[in-house]
């Protein structure tokens, strides 16, 4: 386990509920060319986090797993987009490669489930979260912010969760 330090934040979630609403935390913080990477085993609770993410950020349709199509696009009434790509059906760098990353954080934000499959496509600077089962109710999120721009955004997830500093 990481030593914790200012670009990171560990969170113990207690039920569904409260994954879904960290979610809706960190939604309302994104912008556009904002990546965000979830990583972690099946069930350990992407699927519940990610549809946080759309409410929070301004979807006006409900998130879901593009896990049959790749990548799901989703818009706010601004005329934002926010893409969530799930790599778990790619089998190589290359076919990850035609989708075309740049293009999407041109237009908005980008959720990416199992980031660990795009390899060095992945901007520098990124949110890098690991979910973990610990049991049926509970998953453990790390949240390991890689650039400035992601740093400030823990400050902000940090400010909504426990007020203060």
């Amino acid at each position: 386990m990481p030593i914790l330090d200012a670009h990171m934040l560990e969170f113990f979630s207690r039920s569904p509920e409260q994954t879904r609403r960290i979610g809706v935390r960190l939604g309302g913080l994104l912008k556009a060319g904002d990546v965000i990477c979830l990583q972690g085993d099946l069930g350990a609770g992407k699927k519940t986090f990610t549809p946080g993410l759309g409410p929070g950020w301004g979807s006006v349709a409900s998130v879901s797993s593009p896990t049959f199509i790749l990548v799901n696009l989703y818009r706010r009434a601004d005329g934002g987009h926010l893409h969530h790509l799930d790599a778990y059906r790619l089998d190589s760098v290359p076919e990850a490669e035609e989708l075309d990353l740049d293009s999407m954080l041109a237009e908005g934000a980008l959720i990416i489930e199992w980031p660990e499959r795009l390899g060095n496509l992945i901007p520098q600077e990124h949110l890098w979260i690991q979910l973990e089962h610990i049991s049926e109710e509970h998953r453990q999120m790390n949240f390991h912010a890689h650039g400035r721009r992601y740093d400030d955004m823990l400050d902000g997830i940090r400010q909504s969760m426990f007020g203060g500093a």
